[in-house]
């Protein structure tokens, strides 16, 4: 049994998710969206969002994070803002001592919706059918649900690989 927590980090909707791998089967914990106030300033937002993430990490006990790599975005200040949001999810984690790892939106988008391009609602679809859920969820949680969906399967793989010699 391991416990992922994925991170979709953002300044003004920062997404989390919780995802319990039991046997074979993934089960949906828990997921919401840490929304700040777009008109404070950045400072405050991310002392929001990073008291808030405390409190996801306090709730709900992940033995490891996962959180999407950075992309290179067009514009250059929203990915400042996005690095700032990650910093403070990245700082969260190592004081809970847990190990995150990061992994590319594309692989993200591939591991569940069978494409590198897959847009936002396939994915978010995808992540519904997946854990079982009665309605998909917000799109930042549906992304950060789907970083711990891919941390956790990856996990399976390698632990596969390291049990049989042959692969």
């Amino acid at each position: 049994m391991t416990v992922a927590l994925g991170l979709d980090p953002g300044t003004r909707h920062f997404g989390w998710g919780v995802v319990e791998r039991r046997g074979t089967r993934l089960v949906h914990v828990a997921h919401g969206v840490v929304d700040t106030d777009e008109d404070a300033p950045i400072a405050v937002r991310l002392v929001t969002i990073e008291r808030e993430l405390v409190e996801v990490v306090r709730a709900h006990a992940p033995e490891v994070a996962s959180v999407e790599a950075i992309f290179f975005a067009k514009d250059p200040q929203a990915a400042v803002k996005l690095g700032h949001a990650r910093g403070v999810a990245l700082l969260v984690c190592a004081r809970a001592g847990l190990d995150v790892a990061e992994y590319p939106p594309a692989r993200v988008k591939r591991t569940l919706a069978g494409s590198g391009r897959a847009d936002k609602s396939q994915v978010a679809q995808m992540i519904r059918v997946v854990l079982g859920l009665a309605a998909v969820p917000p799109s930042d949680a549906a992304d950060a649900l789907a970083v711990a969906v891919t941390h956790l399967q990856h996990a399976a793989i390698t632990a596969g690989m390291k049990g049989n010699p042959r692969r």
